[in-house]
């Protein structure tokens, strides 16, 4: 027998999650304008890795399977300049260009699958 509350507490959950979206996005957002390429705030990268990996972690459990994909692999790319004791600022703005790609997609069609190249 299919368990009604169940489903009814997932949609919930998966609403819940869709209505968060916006609010993660300005988050990253905030987070991207403020940071510096030359002297990364060990807070800020800290905020941004623990955001996209929440992301990476449920996104696909809602509906948010691209979302959720390109999340971790911007984490990756994150955790190996995490890595590093000094990073080249040239290194920090590649990833910032991915991570502004990201949130400029996710803005437009969270769950969409065409993920630009």
């Amino acid at each position: 027998m299919i368990d009604q509350e169940f489903f009814s507490r997932l949609r919930a959950l998966n609403d819940k999650f869709a209505a968060g979206v916006p609010a993660t996005l300005a988050r990253l957002g905030e987070l991207r304008a403020r940071f510096d390429p030359q002297a990364p705030d060990p807070g800020q990268v800290a905020e941004l890795h623990q955001i996209l990996h929440t992301i990476a972690g449920s996104a696909a459990t809602f509906g948010f399977r691209t979302m959720g994909q390109q999340a971790r692999a911007i984490e990756q790319r994150l955790r190996v300049l995490m890595a590093f004791e000094q990073v080249p600022a040239a290194d920090w703005q590649d990833w910032l260009a991915s991570l502004d790609q990201y949130t400029a997609w996710a803005a437009a069609d969270p769950k969409s699958d065409d993920y630009p190249a």
